[in-house]
């Protein structure tokens, strides 16, 4: 027993000594020698300056809660309530992080962090601060919650270092850098816990999030998540939590996907997808069943829009898409991102499986404009109301934030907006919880309300200028 016990500290003294090595040494990661040891300290030090603070301050507008009251006059008396009501304001102010991603001054942060922003604060990690005119909205990307904002300054900036986030592994140890509670320049470690998450925010969002360990909390968003060799792999968006603190488990737009949407905002001051004008579902277990799939990789047409890309390529409804450009799908999500970065009119093959026979489809990519025409052909067909943007001359009629909610422009007096009284003229500020802020979001939230259903609306009567919440009913 003594024998093995000393050939065990033995072992042990010799498995010590080679870790204390291995850690000096260091590692080979992404092509490069990595020394543990220093590893996180080199990676803060080279990074911190080129992540800056966001303080921004926004004017929300919102329905008043007293609505269902609100025609009451004894209730009106009694609170002083107005009897023509204006939608109510209120400032509220907010915390993020951004990243400096060259040397003239442009910063990738989150759409979250700067949309709607009445006034930004950017604050240097040395201090110098940038405000008013010297802060520029470049363009922000809801769907994918990413936003590019300016210093206007003759000066170069410090800026971060890009990786490729497609050779991210699970278990690879990373580092955040951010303004967590508006404590500047904090720097937490972990590791990638999970790749492709999808469905965690906004469904018809583009979500392909790295799951981290990393700890992020209010005010890191937007900030950096780095590899060892100090490179962006991700941009900190979210995290899940009981408590609205960390509690182990955040999530990061892979940088591949950033850098792709930040330079599409940079170049043209918004994004451009591809569409292919299909509804499109997962393969559940019993899909694949009773179309005698080998498993549940691919996409269930459920529907084809009339004269969109698909429906003059030939694409049927009952189709399985399994392939895309050759590369297999995963699921709904995973196709649907990879439309959508590619390029506007480009050919690609879809590999379709129709009555158990498999065949190549070559299709073109539609545009995103062509599928809001389609969206909103579509609800005039089935909700009988016809909707445009909000220009500004109606958002100052109406005492609104221009390009908030869109106007009714024509109603079919046989339609479900002409039941619920609706009327040309009226502006749509709300659908359920959901606050409208393009035409394609009331397009989507009408198109996936499920048929017989009530959905409430946010509504300003264009006669009064009385706001209220009108129930609908879905044909």
């Amino acid at each position: 027993m003594r024998r093995q016990s000393r050939f065990q500290g033995s072992l042990l003294r010799i498995f010590a000594a080679t870790a204390i090595l291995f850690l000096a040494t260091g590692v080979r990661h992404a092509g490069a020698e990595t020394n543990l040891v220093t590893a996180i300290q080199d990676v803060a030090k080279r990074n911190i300056p080129a992540v800056v603070h966001v303080e921004v301050t926004e004017k929300q507008q919102f329905l008043n809660p007293l609505l269902p009251f609100a025609d009451d006059p004894l209730f009106r008396h009694f609170f002083s309530i107005p009897k023509n009501q204006k939608p109510m304001e209120r400032e509220v102010k907010g915390l993020g992080s951004g990243i400096l991603m060259d040397e003239k001054g442009f910063i990738l942060t989150n759409s979250h962090v700067v949309s709607g922003a009445t006034k930004i604060n950017v604050v240097l990690s040395d201090g110098r601060r940038y405000s008013g005119d010297s802060v520029k909205v470049i363009g922000t990307d809801s769907k994918t919650d990413l936003g590019v904002i300016r210093l206007i300054d003759g000066q170069s900036f410090p800026f971060a270092k890009f990786g490729d986030s497609d050779k991210v592994e699970i278990g690879q140890w990373v580092v955040a850098i951010g303004h967590p509670q508006g404590l500047d320049q904090t720097v937490t470690q972990g590791i990638i816990s999970a790749m492709h998450r999808r469905g965690i925010a906004d469904p018809s969002s583009y979500q392909d999030f790295l799951q981290t360990d990393a700890a992020i909390n209010p005010g890191n968003s937007g900030g950096p998540l780095l590899n060892l060799t100090g490179e962006v792999i991700g941009v900190n968006a979210a995290i899940v939590s009981q408590s609205g603190g960390f509690e182990g488990i955040g999530f990061a737009i892979p940088s591949n996907m950033a850098l792709h949407v930040a330079k599409a905002i940079i170049s043209k001051g918004k994004v451009e997808r591809g569409w292919l004008g299909l509804t499109i579902q997962d393969i559940t277990p019993e899909l694949a069943h009773s179309f005698n799939l080998p498993n549940t990789r691919g996409v269930l047409v459920a529907n084809v829009f009339r004269d969109g890309p698909a429906d003059r390529a030939g694409i049927r409804k009952g189709d399985v898409i399994v392939r895309y450009e050759g590369k297999e799908i995963l699921d709904a999500a995973d196709f649907r991102n990879q439309v959508a970065t590619a390029p506007i009119s480009q050919r690609v093959t879809l590999t379709v499986i129709r009555d158990g026979k498999t065949m190549e489809i070559p299709i073109s990519i539609g545009s995103d404009q062509e599928q809001e025409r389609a969206l909103l052909e579509s609800i005039r067909d089935r909700f009988g109301v016809t909707v445009r943007a909000l220009n500004e001359k109606d958002a100052k009629r109406a005492h609104l934030s221009q390009g908030k909610g869109v106007i009714v422009a024509r109603v079919d007096p046989r339609g479900a907006f002409a039941k619920a009284r609706l009327e040309a003229g009226d502006i749509i500020l709300q659908v359920g919880d959901e606050r409208i802020e393009n035409l394609e979001q009331f397009a989507t939230l009408l198109g996936s309300v499920p048929a017989h259903k009530k959905i409430s609306l946010g509504v300003v009567d264009h006669r009064t200028g009385k706001t209220a919440i009108i129930q609908v009913t879905a044909p």
